[in-house]
């Protein structure tokens, strides 16, 4: 006996650090504790909970055995059995009527979500209409101007063969109208 009782005896495990109880004043802090938890061993894989399924009815019975009928000779006790199936066939209605409002709640939002998308996108393509009109009048106004400033060379050079004084004065003046209004340095 002697043998069986220093085999069961264990040697003593090394005491941890009495750790303090850390009562969390909010979810922020019982949240931080959590983390804590979690960061003292990295290596311990992190059990993520699935998302439940919803609850179903158990389906209707495909053959019912015990038909009762509501006459007279049934049993006290059968008032119990009729309860409970009385109450389970409600609760099946019940989910299916659920179910059927979801179902037409989502077929609504899904509509609705096509009529935003249909009416986003008209609103994008008028604006876009209305961004070319406005680049082509630009580029118009850039072809026109530059047409005049062509003409106005073409005129200058003209005057350029008649007098070279009023040669000078009309390159200043292209030059000025040919500067931006800002000034770019490198």
């Amino acid at each position: 006996m002697a043998s069986s009782a220093a085999s069961s005896v264990r040697p003593p495990r090394p005491k941890k650090e009495p750790q303090a109880l850390i009562i969390p004043k909010n979810a922020a802090e019982e949240q931080k504790l959590k983390l804590e938890r979690l960061m003292k061993n990295p290596d311990k894989p992190v059990p993520i909970p699935e998302k439940m399924s919803e609850w179903a009815p158990r389906p209707p019975p495909e053959f019912v055995r015990d038909v009762m009928g509501s006459s007279a000779g049934a049993g006290s006790g059968e008032f119990h059995v009729y309860r409970h199936l009385r109450r389970r066939e409600y609760q099946r209605q019940d989910y299916m009527d659920a179910m059927a409002e979801k179902q037409k709640l989502d077929a609504e939002f899904q509509k609705r979500l096509e009529r935003n998308k249909t009416a986003a996108e008209e609103q994008t393509a008028k604006r876009r209409k209305k961004r070319q009109k406005l680049k082509e009048k630009k580029l118009l106004a850039k072809k026109t101007k530059l047409e005049q400033k062509k003409q106005k060379e073409g005129s200058s050079q003209s005057r350029e063969q008649q007098s070279s004084s009023s040669e000078e004065a009309s390159g200043t003046e292209e030059e000025e109208e040919d500067e931006p209004s800002f000034i770019m340095r490198r």
